[in-house]
């Protein structure tokens, strides 16, 4: 039986949208839902595009046992997935669902993490401490900004012409190649584990 996965994204959906189209043909899982805490974010729209549920919640909802929780638990999730959302993850889902959610970071964490750093605010650090790599980790969700357990990395080089945008872009090639497939893995090392 397929393993159920959540998308939590708050903006464009680039990512959450390469992970839809990945699992339509995956025998181990498929994408059931995908949540946003933003309106009006790209996400919505690009996975209505895809036939997949989506779900706008307010920061309320979220922290709520009868909101996001209840959602989650009626869409009988196995699997959660962070890709580009920027709120602090609740305890009352962590602990509903330990070790099962995961997110992506545009930087080889522990560097270039916590609060506040994601998306060009990473790159511009990146680029201005005069790093020779960056890349993106993979890693489980606790309590804290990016401090969970490191599931998977990928480098990339920067080179001295290299400004955030063009790092960015280094960074969405390493996620689109590598993200569907880690969350597959992770299903499949489970369902043999």
């Amino acid at each position: 039986m397929k393993k159920r996965i959540a998308i939590f994204a708050s903006g464009s959906g680039t990512n959450a949208q390469n992970i839809i189209r990945y699992f339509k043909s995956s025998p181990v899982g498929e994408v059931v839902l995908v949540l946003s805490n933003k309106r009006h974010a790209k996400v919505l729209e690009r996975a209505e595009n895809e036939d997949i549920k989506s779900l706008y919640f307010d920061k309320a909802d979220l922290y709520s046992e009868k909101g996001v929780l209840r959602t989650l638990e009626k869409t009988r999730v196995d699997l959660i997935v962070l890709a580009g959302f920027l709120l602090k993850f609740p305890e009352i889902i962590l602990n509903k669902y330990p070790n099962k959610v995961i997110n992506i970071h545009p930087a080889l964490l522990p560097a270039y993490g916590g609060k506040g750093m994601y998306g060009k605010h990473v790159h511009e650090a990146v680029i201005n401490n005069g790093e020779t790599q960056s890349g993106i980790t993979i890693h489980y969700v606790n309590e804290a900004y990016d401090e969970g357990a490191i599931i998977f990395q990928a480098c990339t080089d920067i080179s001295v012409e290299d400004t955030p945008e063009s790092l960015a872009e280094k960074i969405h090639i390493l996620e689109y190649e590598h993200f569907p497939q880690v969350i597959e893995q992770l299903i499949t090392s489970e369902e043999n584990g």
